[in-house]
């Protein structure tokens, strides 16, 4: 049996992946799983340091993933109709790169081969969280705005 030319993710059509194609895609950033506040006025999205009550911050993942949408109710689950859709979803995401087209960073898991290049490369969310939802009031989210969040990642280090 050959080794195809190109991986899945150049030659499938997100809507066409497999449930397990499709979970590779997640770096492991959690820039998702930040509190997104919504300007009601002009619809731009602010991100802020505050991650969901169900963000792990030392493996940057939900702490329960199966069951995330039933636990905290307004958890967005992605899909291929709505990966490119959704205004909030990081520059860097995989979701909505593929579904704009573009290529995944060289810091990708996919391809680097190690899930600590989205770390080392800046892109992760790992040792930049201030507190979770439940530790914080709602009045405090506005002062937690930040813009990094919201930008294409600047590299600390060069991948291992």
């Amino acid at each position: 049996m050959t080794k195809p030319d190109k991986p899945f993710w150049e030659v499938k059509p997100l809507a066409a992946m497999t449930e397990a194609e499709w979970e590779s895609l997640c770096d492991g950033c959690g820039r998702c799983c930040l509190i997104k506040l919504e300007d009601e006025d002009d619809g731009r999205f602010y991100f802020t340091d505050v991650a969901c009550r169900l963000f792990d911050q030392g493996t940057c993942a939900c702490r329960d993933y199966a069951n995330r949408d039933r636990e905290v109710p307004d958890c967005v689950r992605l899909t291929s109709e709505n990966a490119g859709a959704l205004g909030w979803m990081p520059p860097s995401c995989a979701y909505r790169l593929l579904a704009e087209g573009k290529p995944l960073p060289t810091w990708h898991p996919l391809v680097s081969g190690s899930p600590e290049t989205v770390h080392d490369a800046g892109a992760s969310v790992r040792g930049r969280i201030h507190a979770l939802e439940d530790e914080i009031g709602l009045h405090q989210l506005v002062q937690r705005i930040r813009q990094w969040p919201g930008r294409w990642p600047r590299r600390r280090a060069e991948p291992k």
